[in-house]
């Protein structure tokens, strides 16, 4: 039973035994006989008729009082913009308590979102800003020593805006990859899909990062010989990109005379790529968010070994624009695999 129905029956039997009670004490004033059956069923007839009148009226009540609260709440609900007189007569208080929590509910869930992106926002201007500053403050540094008086030294001022250069190129390559992040999450970017070698793709990758992986000594190899083509469908130049951002930081990441390999999986519909290395590894707290902008496990070793921060942001982008998936498994001292899959070209 609804509150107004618990109400209205309690205040009707309330009368009832007020009724039955004033009959009984004017019996006993008067000295006279009452017909106790007419008296009891004239009780229970006024008792009957009280609760319609006391649902009546409490329904009427708290109606007026919820109808507007239930009119703004339904129409911001659902993007209305009616006038009061069309709000349905025949909600009942269950409906408005529906429409009430589940109003309720969204507005915590905006809140809590709207709160995320402030803190995603902070973060990602001070990490910006981060990395921005040290291009900016090594080439504000070259420049002031230059016109201290190094310029007049050719040993010295060649070396220095060879230096001054390189920031100008760091700065040059995060404002590129954050136009790139920008375009891929915007749907800006077309692919150019074709078929293609994958098995190929990644040799000729190899053959690019050669002289990354011999300043470290690192051996760049194939899991196995692969004596005919895997052929996959995707954008050929995105995905050579995803590549060599992701074994250029199984080079970086990985153990000093070590080695990376690529490893293909037929997946009947789909190819899945495997590139791992012997490294530190990722702690499984950091796992979550590596994809994210900017993020790094090990910040002091990673500023040091280069890079924008956004390359992992980058790869996870271009992977899901193909509608495929990206996933890394990892153990630390024990290195990293990071796995993608492609379209399998049957």
């Amino acid at each position: 039973m609804d509150k107004p129905g618990f109400l209205a029956l309690a205040v009707s039997l309330i009368l009832g035994l007020i009724i039955f009670a004033s009959g009984v004490t004017l019996t006993f004033l008067t000295q006279n006989e009452w017909p106790w059956q007419e008296l009891f069923l004239f009780t229970i007839w006024s008792a009957f008729i009280a609760y319609f009148l006391v649902r009546f009226a409490a329904y009427q009540f708290i109606y007026s009082k919820v109808k507007i609260i239930y009119k703004n709440i339904h129409d911001l609900k659902v993007g209305n913009d009616t006038d009061e007189d069309e709000v349905v007569r025949s909600t009942d208080l269950d409906m408005v308590t529906r429409e009430v929590s589940e109003w309720a509910a969204q507005r915590r869930n905006e809140i809590q979102e709207l709160k995320a992106r402030e803190q995603f926002r902070r973060e990602f201007i001070g990490n910006i800003s981060h990395e921005l500053k040290t291009p900016v403050f090594n080439i504000q540094g070259y420049l002031l020593t230059l016109l201290d008086g190094a310029l007049d030294d050719p040993d010295i001022n060649r070396k220095y805006l060879k230096r001054a250069s390189k920031s100008v190129d760091r700065m040059i390559n995060i404002i590129d990859d954050l136009e790139t992040i920008s375009n891929l999450e915007a749907n800006r970017v077309h692919l150019d899909y074709s078929n293609f070698d994958i098995v190929s793709l990644v040799q000729e990758t190899f053959e690019l990062l050669e002289e990354n992986a011999k300043d470290r000594q690192v051996t760049l190899k194939l899991k196995k010989d692969y004596d005919k083509p895997l052929k996959v469908r995707g954008d050929r130049q995105k995905i050579e990109q995803v590549l060599i951002n992701l074994i250029i930081n199984a080079i970086k990441y990985g153990r000093n005379k070590g080695k990376v390999e690529v490893r293909f999986y037929d997946m009947h519909n789909n190819i899945l790529i495997e590139i791992s290395d012997d490294g530190i590894g990722i702690p499984q707290e950091d796992i979550p968010r590596i994809f994210e902008r900017f993020y790094r496990v090990d910040k002091s070793r990673s500023r040091e070994a280069g890079g924008t921060g956004l390359g992992l942001s980058i790869v996870k982008h271009i992977i899901e624009a193909h509608k495929q998936a990206i996933n890394v498994r990892s153990s630390e001292n024990a290195g990293s695999t990071f796995s993608f899959t492609l379209k399998k070209v049957k």
